[in-house]
């Protein structure tokens, strides 16, 4: 008997226990983690990080020297040919040529004298034939195969002086990495402001579908009065009929109020990165912190906190590093150069069909005389320089009057929630009367459902009140640029 009876206490112990496994908890620390594990613009801003991280790497590069190797195959349907066929003939035949003109010059005396020698006239022939093999040997040497032309070469150069437009591009990469950071600096804390919104969204609905709970509770427990009322015929039927009214509107504003609660829990699980469909209980991970309004604040503090600012003077000092840019177009540039390079054919021993190459270094200088539009590219520099310089001054206004007015809001805020809770507590007070004199017969069902209504009412209006506090600090702390 006892083991049957501790057998059926465990298993409603466990019924009762499921629903609550099934349920996670999910704290406002959880939806920060969350949102920022999975959100996209989050991922977006990373990468925009790491690439200025890498334009600014590149951009140092720029000061030191770069080696470069090239190289060149030509494939030339003809040759060059350096001697022409004339050239050729005659090269060829230079010894009978040579022998020719001496043999025309020679008087008839001396050519019967070298008839009476013939060994002169041998001696004569082997010069001719001594000359025409040399004339063949040079027109040989002279045809170098130029169809086929192989080029390579190995190459380094160094900037010596650019006019500052090396160091300037370096300065505005390492600003624009800077920028990079403090925009996904902003991004994430923009993204921890609106889950901060869902999420006290989401508390602020669970209260108040408790709140419509409980109300339904008394109209139903005040519909049962009323029915044995009217059946011990104290209260008339039209009593029974405003009681039921008003049940049916509380039924109705609490199914409203729940299906408000699931479309922000909704949304908080989009931002969390969380399935629609989780089933997750929301939890108010701490006790309502009475944030008090500033009495003074120093908005030079403010300005130094916060990242937008920070951004636009970043974006003011590109902007005079983009003037000293484009004045570096008025000044020379130098750079440094040296290279080996190499060819078949080889030009350097004479032009042979060899691989030769050799070594150069050399000094290039770039002076600009008249560039009108380097004068005009300053100007238009300057413009968008004093476009910074104006916006930075705007947008220190703006967050003056943005963090007075919401530390004002706060101070509200405030008032509003001192104010819900003596309501409250008069509401409570007359609810309890209303309930004992309901009770003694002394007031009717509609004075009950009034004091009811108005509970319900200064209820919903402290809730509205500490939520409104809690949002209000977060966005004044957010204004002010203190990092939570």
């Amino acid at each position: 008997m006892h083991k049957n009876i501790i057998i059926a206490v465990a298993c409603i112990v466990l019924a009762f226990s499921l629903p609550a496994m099934s349920q996670r908890v999910l704290t406002l620390d959880d939806c920060h983690r969350l949102a920022l594990q999975s959100n996209k613009t989050i991922k977006i801003l990373d990468e925009q990080k790491q690439s200025a991280d890498d334009l600014r790497k590149m951009a140092l590069t720029e000061f030191f020297p770069k080696l470069s190797a090239n190289g060149l195959y030509h494939w030339s349907e003809k040759n060059v040919e350096l001697l022409s066929e004339n050239q050729k003939d005659r090269l060829s035949h230079m010894g009978d040529e040579a022998l020719s003109s001496m043999m025309n010059n020679f008087s008839a005396d001396l050519v019967t004298l070298l008839g009476i020698l013939p060994n002169a006239v041998n001696m004569g022939n082997a010069v001719r034939t001594d000359l025409n093999g040399l004339g063949q040997q040079i027109v040989e040497d002279f045809n170098v195969d130029t169809r086929n032309l192989f080029i390579g070469a190995v190459s380094i150069t160094q900037p010596i002086y650019m006019g500052g437009k090396i160091r300037e591009a370096y300065r505005i990469a390492k600003l624009n990495n800077e920028l990079a950071g403090l925009q996904y600096d902003k991004g994430e804390e923009e993204l921890l402001i609106g889950v901060d919104e869902a999420y006290w969204r989401v508390v602020s609905l669970t209260h108040k579908v408790e709140l419509a709970t409980q109300y339904c509770a008394l109209l139903e427990e005040l519909s049962r009065n009323v029915d044995a009322m009217v059946d011990a015929e104290v209260a008339t039927a039209a009593d029974q009929t405003k009681v039921r009214v008003k049940l049916n509107e509380a039924q109705m504003s609490l199914s409203k109020a729940t299906n408000g609660l699931s479309l922000c829990k909704m949304l908080l699980y989009q931002m969390c990165g969380l399935s629609l469909d989780s089933n997750y209980v929301v939890v108010e991970d701490s006790s309502m912190v009475r944030h008090q309004a500033y009495p003074s604040i120093n908005m030079q503090e403010v300005w130094n906190g916060r990242s937008e600012i920070r951004m636009l003077q970043i974006a003011e000092d590109i902007a005079h590093s983009g003037v000293r840019l484009a004045a570096s177009g008025f000044q020379p540039h130098v750079g440094l150069t040296g290279s080996y390079m190499i060819s078949n054919p080889s030009f350097y021993n004479g032009i042979s069909n060899t691989t030769d190459g050799m070594f150069a270094v050399g000094v290039v200088a770039h002076i600009p005389l008249c560039h009108p539009d380097n004068f005009y590219a300053v100007r238009v520099a300057k413009h968008k320089r004093n476009q910074a310089v104006l916006q930075l001054e705007e947008a220190k206004e703006k967050i003056e009057l943005q963090v007075n007015k919401l530390n004002y809001e706060l101070e509200v805020a405030n008032k509003k929630l001192v104010q819900a809770e003596s309501n409250l507590s008069n509401a409570e007070e007359n609810l309890k009367l209303a309930r004992e004199s309901f009770d003694a017969g002394i007031i009717s069902s509609n004075d009950l459902m009034a004091a009811q209504t108005a509970w319900m009412k200064a209820k919903s209006e402290v809730v509205d009140a500490e939520v409104e506090i809690r949002m209000g600090y977060r966005n004044l702390q957010h204004a002010m640029g203190v990092k939570n």
